[in-house]
């Protein structure tokens, strides 16, 4: 399939939900209704019936997960160092410290599945789940300041780890699901990712966007250019290959995921500049994805 062909149909479902809030009529509280619907029910339904459908070689993907934490773990340095450089409030960094490492996993998922189908689905599903907790633990723990949240229950209430975990389980044990509990599940996985991608146009937020502009534009330019380059170097340099070299440079990628912004606003963060980040990085992945896609041979 072509870079055209699997980016052009996400980013319309990310502008219809654009439209869907604009102009439908729906009221405010749909959307978060439908948020809720998704991360809490119809998302952990994919990953778990995508991995727990998958025979696991964690020593093939070993690599892989190496280089992904690798990788996390600079743009949360990258993050950091953002502190210094632009003395932003302390609820304005909190906030936007998340932009240099979360990731968007609906349009992850979506672009893996178009380029590898099922084992690009299940090798960026894995990732996720290994990476989600770190996002999560950095994230809370910046964010903790502001809020009364146990940081330890925000990661272990956690859905998608949750998903993941049971999925990889159930792989490993080799146990077979019930023919309706699969067929209830593959009907839940196909509606996860469409009605993601609508909910990811429907978050999109233009509050901040002319707030804190060194802030803002360094996290998103860290995001969309520096992250994938440095998990792209790594990538090479750990030898990997096929669909574990694509996956990881993917992850990297992606634009800042909008439960960040969800997160900030819970736990007293400013939502403003963070939700201008989602957007910015968002709509620009329009074009620097199909140009990582291109330089990776697709």
């Amino acid at each position: 399939m072509s870079v055209a062909q699997t980016i052009i149909p996400i980013f319309l479902l990310i502008l219809l939900g654009v439209a869907m809030r604009r102009w439908f009529g729906l009221r405010e509280d749909f959307w978060s209704q439908l948020d809720r619907l998704i991360y809490y029910v119809l998302f952990p339904a994919l990953l778990f019936n995508t991995l727990s459908h998958f025979e696991i070689d964690f020593g093939a993907a070993m690599p892989m997960l190496i280089v992904a934490t690798l990788f996390m773990c600079a743009g949360i340095a990258l993050g950091y160092i953002a502190k210094y450089l632009f003395h932003a409030p302390s609820k304005v960094y909190s906030a936007t410290f998340q932009t240099s490492f979360r990731f968007n996993s609906y349009v992850g998922l979506a672009i893996a599945g178009g380029l590898h189908g099922q084992e690009g689905l299940a090798a960026i599903s894995l990732l996720m789940g290994f990476m989600v907790p770190l996002a999560n633990v950095a994230s809370v723990l910046m964010l903790a300041r502001h809020s009364e949240s146990h940081w330890l229950k925000e990661i272990l209430l956690n859905p998608l780890i949750i998903a993941t975990a049971g999925g990889i389980t159930f792989s490993l044990a080799g146990i077979p699901l019930p023919a309706m509990f699969n067929s209830t599940l593959g009907l839940l996985s196909e509606a996860s990712l469409p009605m993601g991608l609508i909910a990811v146009g429907a978050g999109l937020r233009m509050q901040g966007l002319h707030s804190h502009p060194g802030t803002l534009w360094y996290g998103v330019m860290v995001k969309l250019l520096a992250l994938p380059a440095i998990a792209w170097s790594l990538a090479a340099a750990f030898g990997l290959s096929g669909v574990y070299f694509h996956i990881p440079v993917l992850l990297a990628a992606l634009p800042v995921s909008t439960v960040a912004y969800v997160l900030a606003k819970r736990m007293g963060g400013d939502g403003d500049t963070i939700a201008a980040q989602v957007m910015l990085s968002t709509l620009l992945s329009a074009l620097t994805l199909p140009l990582w896609l291109l330089l990776m041979g697709f």
